[in-house]
């Protein structure tokens, strides 16, 4: 039976301009810079690596693309990713991660309870989303 744990959500305003931020998410070569490696192209059906260090190679896919407003995709077999930018003007692009998924019944494929996932990878993205993030993006 799934029990669903709340989604991971984390947001941040990034003094840059949308398209900016929008390469910073959206290209392997931004996201290298605040997240992880990756051979991740914007594209629906795009079937990506995620390079996660000790965690080993995880396999993607791209579930949906609007450009420079949105990117998802589906991260190993248990999770999905959002990444949802918001234009406010005056070069500031307000930046959402969605981060769904966690099940209190299931565990990764590396044995860790999805109970135990979610409080590391919530502490973990609220400091890529509120610090790598923009500092990766240089205006």
């Amino acid at each position: 039976m799934n029990q669903s744990l709340p989604g991971i959500r984390k947001t941040v305003v990034i003094h840059a301009p949308i398209e900016q931020v929008w390469q910073a998410v959206s290209t392997s070569e931004g996201i290298k810079k605040w997240w992880m490696a990756s051979t991740l192209e914007p594209v629906v059906g795009c079937e990506f690596v995620l390079h996660a260090g000790p965690y080993g190679d995880s396999r993607c896919k791209v579930t949906a693309v609007d450009p420079i407003a949105r990117l998802e995709f589906d991260w190993d077999t248990d999770w999905h990713i959002a990444f949802q930018l918001k234009d406010l003007g005056d070069n500031r692009t307000e930046f959402t991660l969605v981060h769904e998924g966690f099940d209190a019944q299931k565990s990764t494929s590396f044995g860790q309870p999805h109970t135990a996932v979610r409080e590391i990878m919530d502490s973990g993205w609220e400091s890529i989303v509120k610090e790598k993030l923009p500092s990766s993006v240089q205006f």
